[in-house]
């Protein structure tokens, strides 16, 4: 029997680099991470694979499986009407074979998911600063200006939970990002974090 492994939250306000800091982290840290892998209502992409990517499931299996609070956490998209969700069934056979599961999500999903388990190791991302996260967003030239403003605005709601988080890292270089999770990681979970989780 391995020992249980353990469940990390990587989230922050887009732009912050949060996909690039997983990937990177996933590739250098020597701990036995594994990305969870969402669930979603949304169309495959161009070269996304079903169960690697995303697992792609219709909108009536979606409702079902959240009726059957098959999911740690989930929500739709507004504007889009996708459902986006984190399995329990996914994470739960991870940390059972003494996996590290990372959940890239967003700070509502964080948040949920934190409250459930409160052993939960969390990382929130920023790039420091407003009009840096802006500045990012511009130089990526994949947004309109409306887009823009709307990120913005839900960034600079997100920023506003980041005490809620375990530990507040900016992402000034990916490689020193990566590499401080890392070392927070191998650090393991505070006992007193332990024995408040398993008070509930």
């Amino acid at each position: 029997m391995a020992e249980p492994g353990h469940l990390v939250i990587l989230s922050g306000p887009s732009g912050a680099g949060k996909t690039t800091v997983v990937r990177e982290l996933l590739r250098t840290c020597p701990l036995p991470l594994t990305l969870s892998v969402s669930a979603t209502t949304r169309a495959p992409r161009p070269g996304e694979v079903d169960g690697q990517d995303y697992h792609f499931i219709s909108h009536a299996e979606f409702q079902q499986r959240r009726q059957a609070n098959a999911f740690l956490e989930c929500k739709e998209v507004f504007g889009r009407g996708d459902w986006y969700g984190t399995l329990r069934q996914t994470v739960d056979e991870g940390l059972v074979a003494g996996k590290w599961v990372l959940l890239e999500i967003d700070v509502q999903g964080a948040l949920s998911v934190i409250e459930q388990r409160p052993a939960t190791i969390s990382f929130f991302v920023h790039p420091g600063s407003m009009a840096e996260l802006e500045r990012r967003l511009r130089l990526r030239a994949t947004e309109n200006e409306q887009s823009i403003a709307r990120r913005l605005h839900v960034a600079a709601e997100e920023m506003t939970f980041s005490h809620r988080y375990d530990h507040v890292v900016v992402n000034q270089e990916v490689s020193q990002t990566v590499n401080h999770i890392c070392q927070v990681l191998k650090q393991g979970i505070p006992q007193e974090k332990l024995h408040n989780a398993g008070r509930t």
